[in-house]
């Protein structure tokens, strides 16, 4: 399996992020570079550089004024007198219909839903390549190669159009879905994070060209709270085009495959000709974020159920976060759907 990586994605370094008051080291942190490249090796995959697309399929999804934002923040940040080392925000918008001001303190927090996105000087470079490792990754599939790997990081799955989140800026799976429909594909996204893919939802919630279906922990009491219901099912043109497959909290192996089967059938049902996997391994059981309890095996099981369906399937890195199980369950994933794909 061919892979995709940028060394510029090593420039994000997040220091800190806030959850449930306190002020927290950030767990998406560039060693997780390190230990993913060694997996997908261990699973065969050969790594080569993307080419620059450029802005466009990026754009195809975040508005301009959301780039220039990213792209900016930082720098004028810097500016201001004892801000702190990282664009964190402290004043959210009450909806999203409200004023976009001129500061740069109350840009980010238009345009970051959270504490756990922050921005210092690589992150815009970092999420950059981040994407346009997707985006090359997309455009393997669509040629000749039946699968392969975006190591892409940071992750995209909580970013929306116009919005940072979850230690997400761009909508790494998003754009390689939108990439393969601009190349005549139908495509269909499948999020296996252990949090719902709430910005790949938002994005495509009133369209019918990509489907979009999730299997994560009910988010009744888990992030991101507020999106991942399974009444969630689309609307306006793409009502039913998602699916929202929440899980309780400390399921395993066997039953987050049954529900594997009901995704799956819902992406054959879906006439998908190229499917793009949004790649969480934190549903393991040994995760810091401890939501679900997938085993080593039981990705080894994921990653030949998904083969099964025999579409051009790109892997994109989302959650996953150092623990001694990281490595052998992303070599599981891979090796399991390369042993499984119909050749």
């Amino acid at each position: 399996m061919k892979a995709v990586f940028d060394e510029r994605q090593w420039g994000h370094d997040p220091k800190h992020f806030m959850a449930n008051g306190a002020r927290l080291a950030n767990p998406e942190q560039p060693r997780r570079i390190e230990v993913l490249k060694a997996a997908a090796e261990a699973a065969g995959c050969g790594f080569e550089v993307p080419q620059d697309a450029g802005l466009g399929p990026i754009a195809a999804l975040h508005s301009a004024e959301y780039l220039t934002f990213l792209r900016n923040i930082y720098t004028r940040w810097r500016r201001i007198e004892g801000a702190g080392e990282e664009v964190i925000p402290n004043i959210h918008p009450a909806n999203r219909s409200d004023s976009y001001p001129k500061s740069a303190v109350g840009q980010a927090g238009y345009h970051q839903a959270d504490t756990a996105c922050p921005i210092a000087a690589g992150t815009w470079e970092a999420a950059y390549w981040s994407a346009q490792s997707a985006i090359a990754g997309a455009d393997l599939i669509a040629g000749p190669e039946r699968a392969a790997y975006a190591l892409s990081r940071p992750p995209g799955h909580h970013a929306f159009g116009d919005l940072a989140g979850g230690f997400c800026f761009l909508n790494n799976s998003g754009i390689a879905a939108e990439r393969l429909r601009a190349r005549g594909l139908r495509p269909a996204i499948l999020d296996i994070d252990v949090h719902h893919g709430n910005g790949t939802q938002g994005i495509f919630y009133d369209r019918d060209d990509v489907l979009t279906v999730s299997i994560h922990a009910d988010p009744a009491r888990f992030y991101p709270f507020f999106w991942g219901h399974a009444q969630e099912r689309g609307s306006g043109r793409g009502m039913g085009c998602n699916l929202n497959l929440p899980l309780p909290r400390g399921t395993a192996d066997d039953d987050y495959l049954r529900t594997l089967d009901t995704a799956l059938e819902r992406i054959a049902n879906f006439g998908t000709d190229a499917l793009v996997v949004a790649l969480g391994l934190d549903a393991y059981v040994g995760d810091p974020f401890k939501g679900l309890a997938v085993t080593t095996p039981g990705f080894a099981r994921i990653g030949a159920a998904i083969a099964a369906l025999g579409l051009p399937t790109l892997f994109v890195q989302e959650g996953g976060y150092i623990c001694d199980g990281l490595g052998g369950n992303l070599t599981a994933v891979l090796s399991g759907f390369e042993g499984a794909h119909p050749s």
